[in-house]
């Protein structure tokens, strides 16, 4: 019998400079499309551990959680197989540098961001009301 499980990740909108914080992916799936910053919990390590880890290791940032967006757990959001998110806004602080899989990082202003991987636009239109406004004091 083959086991299947769900795998726990985040994801990380980045006000920053003005715009959002995206990484460019290195690996698959959608490798060379841009995406928020994120990956996979770690045993042992809670989501909001997990969520500052990856935002430092991807973008090179000091991540401070400012808000919980949501959790997304759409089944077929994640070609890989059954992958359910847990978002964040992270204030993000520190000079910007692509690392680990992220073969790029790149500010983008909130009306012209990229086509995103995954569920990632779902997730910036989530937070979108929240992100005006932490932009406009920018």
């Amino acid at each position: 019998m083959d086991e299947k499980c769900i795998t726990l990740t985040v994801d990380a909108i980045i006000p920053y400079r003005r715009g959002i914080v995206l990484v460019k992916r290195l690996y698959d799936p959608f490798k060379g499309m841009y995406a928020l910053p994120g990956g996979i919990v770690e045993y042992g390590e809670t989501v909001e551990e997990a969520v500052l880890r990856e935002v430092g290791e991807e973008t090179g940032l000091e991540g401070k959680i400012y808000k919980l967006v949501g959790i997304y757990s759409q089944p077929s959001r994640d070609p890989r197989g059954h992958f359910v998110s847990v978002c964040f806004i992270v204030e993000g602080s520190g000079d910007l540098r692509a690392g680990s899989d992220a073969k790029d990082v790149g500010v983008f202003p909130l009306d012209k961001l990229p086509k995103l991987a995954f569920d990632h636009s779902k997730m910036i239109e989530d937070a979108r009301g929240d992100l005006v406004g932490i932009l406009s004091k920018m």
